[in-house]
């Protein structure tokens, strides 16, 4: 690919590393600089790469492929910037111009095109996911495979992840899901509910009882039909074209509603709602759009602070701890409502965890593709967590509460301590739901 200095400049956004003063204020918030000790997978490390390539200085672009692969994305660096780099930009930037230098396997090149555009965008693909999952915990397949251990020997370490499924709701109960739920008492606000692709396909119950507290909170909920995936994992992949395709769908799925807000219960869908105006600001066609669209996504737990909970019934000496998600708290700048939610619920012991805002080392999908480096993440993470005691660590995003559940089978913990997502323990403390074992 022939490109003049000035084109790869504007490929790489080279114009964002400006910014970087490489002061050294990312280093400690780094979860791949604090686990491997690597200048070179730190943030100002990995901005310093794209400068050398922008002046001509590396030629080799193959240079950037690890540490940019290695990078979460947890965009904790950006928080900790005094000078505002635009770090995000550059990453999915980067990850692009290596994507479109990378040669991959046939298998692996239709693979990757059969999940991104084909099986992800798709509700009937993900249906089928779901159901598919609720078959095979159901009909003994599950046991067969644990007990002859087949399930250890599949790829990406997905034995590991297995064990931690949640259990899928029937795909009689996935058909039966209401479209629209009016508020309970005086309508609040009127909202249109994001359900996500791997939310609903394997965390269906906990969007069915997200639509529950919102009703119960006053709010009167609609699930739009013709909603598609967010598009993080395209745009965290390099898929920039799908990633822009994916919002344009989204945004005009959501116009028809005139809903006060557009709430998901996922911190990396809900960062990347929140960006669909930086993803089309340059869409002369779509920018304000995407603008409009971008002011009414709210976290689940932003709008049940604004309504007020519903009763609580006392959890008398439960110890919890919080592990927030990297995208809500550093893309949406979500931190104190969780918080503020599970002190309200009566008699529980806060146990403020060291590091909290430290990424858990899930981060869509490389906790499969980089499961080594994730499990060196997860296991500082799992330090901090023991050392609160808690009985219960709350999440608020599917991958860190799968990542958080296998933290805690591998430390050995699973009859002691829970890991749910906030929306199950609050739904338990208003008693919406049973208790999940």
């Amino acid at each position: 690919m022939n490109l003049s200095l000035k084109q790869l400049q504007e490929e790489l956004k080279y114009d964002r590393t400006a910014s970087c003063v490489q002061c050294g204020y990312c280093l400690p918030v780094c979860p791949t600089y604090t686990a491997f000790k690597n200048e070179a997978h730190s943030p100002r490390g990995r901005i310093n790469l794209i400068k050398m390539a922008g002046e001509g200085r590396l030629t080799d672009l193959s240079a950037l492929e690890e540490p940019f692969d290695l990078c979460l994305g947890c965009r904790a660096c950006e928080t900790a910037c005094p000078t505002g780099v635009e770090y995000g930009e550059i990453l999915e930037a980067a990850r692009a111009a290596l994507g479109k230098r990378r040669t991959l396997s046939v298998p692996a090149r239709t693979l990757k095109k059969a999940m991104l555009r084909k099986m992800f965008p798709s509700r009937r693909m993900m249906n089928i996911a779901g159901h598919s999952t609720w078959i095979y915990q159901k009909s003994g397949l599950q046991k067969a495979g644990r007990i002859t251990r087949v399930i250890d020997k599949l790829p990406y370490h997905l034995g590991a992840f297995e064990k931690v499924l949640p259990k899928p709701v029937s795909p009689l109960e996935r058909f039966k899901a209401p479209k629209r739920v009016k508020a309970e008492g005086k309508r609040k606000y009127k909202v249109a509910f994001f359900t996500g692709c791997v939310m609903d396909a394997m965390f269906h119950r906990v969007n069915q009882l997200s639509i529950q507290l919102l009703a119960r909170a006053g709010c009167e909920v609609t699930v739009v039909s013709n909603q598609s995936c967010c598009g993080a994992l395209h745009a965290h992949s390099g898929e920039q074209k799908e990633a822009r395709r994916l919002a344009r769908q989204n945004i005009q799925a959501f116009e028809g509603t005139e809903a006060d807000f557009i709430v998901n219960n996922a911190g990396g869908c809900g960062a990347m709602l929140y960006e669909y105006d930086r993803l089309l600001a340059d869409e002369e066609a779509w920018a304000e759009r995407a603008r409009a669209f971008s002011g009414k996504v709210k976290d689940i737990s932003q709008v049940l602070m604004a309504c007020g909970l519903p009763d609580m019934r006392p959890r008398k000496g439960e110890a919890v701890t919080y592990q927030p998600s990297c995208h809500m708290t550093n893309v949406q700048k979500v931190t104190k409502e969780p918080v503020e939610l599970l002190q309200s619920i009566p008699g529980i012991e806060w146990k403020e965890m060291n590091q909290a805002d430290m990424c858990c080392g899930s981060a869509g999908i490389y906790n499969l593709v980089h499961y080594d480096a994730s499990m060196e993440i997860l296991d500082h993470k799992m330090k901090e967590a023991k050392r609160t005691n808690a009985s219960v660590i709350i999440t608020t995003n599917p991958g860190c509460l799968l990542q958080m559940k296998l933290g805690v089978e591998k430390e050995g913990l699973a009859s002691s301590v829970r890991v749910l997502h906030l929306v199950e323990y609050l739904a338990e403390a208003a008693e919406i739901a049973e208790p999940v074992q």
